[in-house]
């Protein structure tokens, strides 16, 4: 018989040999150990925000790739756009602020109803959010500041208008350059973010909803 057949064998053999030596050696690396971070949000009810009588739909935020995801986003510097090794939010960006914003309308007892979009709750209006920012900024200093910014549309469900149209920028310091205190201070920007947003969309569609037109009512005609 050929010896030929015997040389890919002896190869798979050799490499697992390498292989076997490089990890007795250290130079593979070890799995890495993951931490995943949840910011944490509690909104304070304002006294002056109005009840409701209307219902919300809250869409899936849009955001870029980069924040669509579970990475923690850091700008090192002006232009460069970085993520933490070793750490990852608890889901995307964009579930975490949707995550906060519907518990935060729940919570304030202004509303009787909100819910995500495709929930299968009706809704009178829609709450379109653009997330462009969800990250730490050094921008040339040694700490970081927290970012986040949204810009938000309140929208008329049955005639998709454009109600009103409102941009939100937190900054907030972190207290140090570990990620545990990144994530802190992330999780104040949105408290901070998400706290006017409600306020805002309560104000703004309670104001319109009281001077919308009233669909008239067909009348019987007489015999």
């Amino acid at each position: 018989m050929s010896a030929r057949p015997q040389k890919p064998f002896l190869r798979i053999v050799l490499l697992a040999a390498c292989v076997s030596a490089l990890s007795a050696c250290g130079i593979v690396p070890e799995k890495e150990t993951i931490s995943i971070y949840a910011p944490e949000t509690k909104v304070q009810v304002d006294p002056s925000w109005p009840t409701v009588r209307w219902q919300l739909q809250i869409p899936r935020p849009y955001a870029s790739d980069l924040l669509d995801s579970p990475r923690i986003v850091v700008r090192p510097e002006d232009g460069e756009l970085q993520v933490y090794h070793g750490a990852t939010w608890a889901g995307p960006a964009p579930d975490l602020v949707q995550d906060a914003v519907l518990g935060a309308f729940e919570d304030s007892g202004r509303i009787p109803g909100v819910s995500r979009r495709g929930a299968g709750v009706s809704g009178d209006y829609e709450l379109m959010l653009d997330l462009r920012r969800f990250d730490s900024d050094y921008a040339g200093g040694k700490v970081p500041n927290a970012e986040v910014e949204i810009v938000a549309k309140l929208l008329d469900m049955r005639n998709s208008t454009v109600i009103s149209t409102r941009k939100l920028h937190k900054s907030v310091p972190a207290n140090g350059t570990a990620i545990g205190d990144v994530s802190k201070a992330i999780g104040v920007a949105l408290n901070d973010a998400v706290q006017e947003l409600v306020g805002w969309t309560l104000v703004e569609g309670q104001k319109y909803d009281a001077n919308k037109p009233v669909a008239a009512t067909p009348s019987k005609s007489k015999r």
